[in-house]
């Protein structure tokens, strides 16, 4: 079996349907299967590479302190209500920081075989497809426009998914006493070629190394090649704005002008945000058709995946019953942060996202299931990315630099910033906004993080991914089926910032070592 066939059966193992694979490549004999356009690469990357009508990652909101734990609600004769037992079973291990939580099934811990927890599996499948496309660029028929256009989103997709991996599985890049060089981060698999060897972690370091490259070439190849038909394509918009958060995530010093050098570069460009009051309709009453509704929302630079209000493993439809407290709810230290109404003034609603960014009913606020995404779609406009995040993660970075060298220009662009994204979501129908006004650095710096808490919960893992970087702790008040109550403590640097990497991988890879517990 040759080199070529071997890349595709790869491709075929690592979980993508053999029917996807062959129906975008030619089989030329018994053992060779090769595509031979770049019609043949695109569909596959279409199919392989991006991330469409998947639900992944939605269960590490369950590590953060944006969800409390209600147990079983207690029905009007007393009793625990049965209703809702597997969710809250399902989210246990994650809730209770259980470090079992991604091990074999059949354990009371395991989480794995819920759908859209594998993440590991979940993406080295699609960095697979990338690498495929990579790999043979330079064998199929086309013009150089079109190869570089593959290339450039190829290497977006794939620098995208190793960045999700290393910040679920691998510390924080400069966390406290983490040594990038030597601490583990994810394997670094850059060829769909089969090859004997099994592959070990590498550093922190390394992996964000490549994802560094890789979205460099790939801002330079899109910018230059192509222009995305729609959302649902990356261009040189979105490498911008991945690099952003990117150097934002490494968190050193000399990172944050990188920051804002790529935040700049993306609101050069795309400036514009959606303003909330567009989708109000009467007092507290709105169009649900969601932030990420590219018909709606200017602000979206790329979106994909399944609508997560189909998936209902640890968040209960809403109304379902919804008479009832749901095991998991927005916790109110999330609630507390947004500016509210008083309850009477029909002509102010407050901070519009308190209202539109979430379900309720009975007063209970549902995570995830609220209305940043529309409940009446079901094939897309999940997850994604939007300028709103741009913003925040350049007034972060002017923040820090304030705070280290007291430079009124990037105290007053931060204020700019925050003021430009709180504008577009307070209701400003009869009442103009108020801006922010601070010039303490540390003020500043916390009212950034509340921020970003306020605007980006429940999306692309940002709350877990802040709560690491920031070095936080999370306590979480856990209360079984039974209605015994328990507190487990997420420690600041603790081991599970890097979560347990899944047993189906460790079973598959022997030469990977797991993360201590």
């Amino acid at each position: 079996m040759n080199t070529i066939y071997k890349s595709c059966v790869w491709l075929l193992l690592a979980g993508s349907l053999f029917t996807s694979c062959k129906k975008f490549l030619v089989q030329t004999s018994q053992d060779e299967i090769i595509p031979t356009t770049t019609d043949d690469l695109t569909q596959l990357l279409n199919a392989e590479g991006y991330p469409y009508n998947i639900v992944v990652d939605n269960y590490t909101d369950l590590l953060t302190d944006d969800v409390q734990c209600s147990g079983l609600a207690v029905g009007l004769s007393a009793t625990l209500l049965p209703t809702y037992t597997s969710y809250l079973n399902n989210g246990a291990p994650l809730f209770t920081f259980n470090p079992a939580m991604f091990d074999s099934t059949g354990t009371a811990a395991n989480v794995i075989s819920l759908p859209g927890t594998d993440s590991w599996k979940i993406y080295y499948g699609k960095i697979k497809g990338c690498n495929v496309v990579l790999d043979y660029l330079d064998k199929v028929s086309g013009n150089e426009q079109q190869k570089n256009a593959l290339r450039g989103q190829a290497l977006f997709l794939r620098a995208f998914y190793y960045l999700k991996l290393v910040t679920l599985y691998g510390q924080p890049y400069s966390g406290a006493g983490i040594d990038a060089a030597t601490s583990p981060g994810v394997p670094l698999i850059l060829s769909s070629e089969v090859s004997d060897s099994k592959p070990v972690r590498n550093t922190l370091a390394q992996v964000y190394g490549q994802v560094e490259k890789d979205l460099l070439a790939a801002a330079d190849l899109l910018k230059n090649n192509f222009t995305p038909p729609n959302t649902f394509r990356v261009g040189h918009i979105a490498a911008y704005a991945l690099l952003s958060r990117l150097y934002l995530y490494m968190g050193r010093d000399e990172d944050m002008d990188n920051v804002i050098k790529y935040a700049t570069s993306t609101l050069n460009e795309k400036p514009g945000l959606t303003a909330l009051t567009t989708f109000l309709l009467t007092y507290k009453s709105y169009d649900a058709s969601g932030i990420y509704d590219f018909t709606k929302s200017p602000e979206v630079v790329w979106e994909f995946g399944a609508n997560s209000t189909t998936s209902v493993i640890f968040f209960p439809a809403v109304n379902n019953p919804g008479s009832v407290m749901p095991p998991y709810s927005v916790s109110p230290d999330l609630a507390g942060l947004y500016e509210q109404g008083n309850g009477t003034d029909t002509t102010y609603v407050g901070d519009l996202r308190y209202m539109m960014y979430y379900a309720r009913t009975n007063n209970v606020i549902w995570p995830v299931r609220g209305y940043k995404l529309s409940p009446n779609k079901t094939s897309y406009d999940a997850k994604g990315m939007r300028i709103a995040e741009v913003y925040l993660n350049r007034a972060e970075a002017l923040a820090r630099r304030y705070k280290k060298n007291g430079n009124t220009a990037d105290l007053a662009q931060a204020l700019s910033d925050l003021n430009t994204l709180r504008a577009n979501r307070f209701d400003t129908r009869f009442k103009a906004y108020t801006p922010v006004n601070i010039t303490d650095a540390d003020a500043l710096f916390n009212f950034c993080k509340a921020e970003r808490r306020r605007e980006l919960s429940f999306e692309e893992n940002f709350r877990w991914v802040d709560i690491k970087r920031w070095g936080m702790t999370v306590t979480h008040h856990y209360i079984d089926a039974n209605g015994v109550a328990a507190d487990y403590t997420l420690p600041a640097g603790g081991n599970l910032y890097a979560l347990p990497i899944p047993y189906t991988a460790i079973n598959r890879n022997d030469q990977l070592t797991q993360n201590p517990r």
